[in-house]
């Protein structure tokens, strides 16, 4: 049992990243707003993150490049962590609970921990 519990919990790590960097390119927009203003060439990181979100993803899936792909993954998380601040504290996204936005910050935590399970 807790071994299909562990390859659920890797599935669904790999499909989140993966449909999160799909995001990315559909609607750039949305991960431009987040992008703290003093971060230079916003569509490029958003394409760049996205990028490393969906090889990262496919990564995980793989027991070959499993542990590199959560490395990854960790300081990804650790790189996109401003984003979650300003977004949290910009004031720009009114239509979000503020509570949800500041939520989100520890979650961050809990994303990182998740991934090292794979390391």
């Amino acid at each position: 049992m807790y071994l299909f519990m562990q390859n659920i919990s890797l599935y669904l790590m790999a499909g989140i990243y993966i449909v999160a960097g799909i995001l990315h390119f559909i609607s750039p927009r949305t991960y431009m707003a987040i992008m703290p203003p003093y971060i230079p060439y916003p569509r490029l990181i958003v394409d760049i993150s996205g990028l490393f979100e969906i090889l990262l993803g496919v990564g995980l899936l793989f027991s070959q490049t499993r542990s590199l792909a959560a490395w990854g993954l960790i300081l990804l998380l650790v790189a996109v962590f401003p984003a979650n601040i300003y977004m949290a504290t910009s004031g720009k996204f009114p239509n979000i609970p503020q509570w949800l936005l500041w939520a989100r910050l520890p979650l961050q935590g809990i994303l990182i921990w998740w991934a090292g399970r794979y390391i």
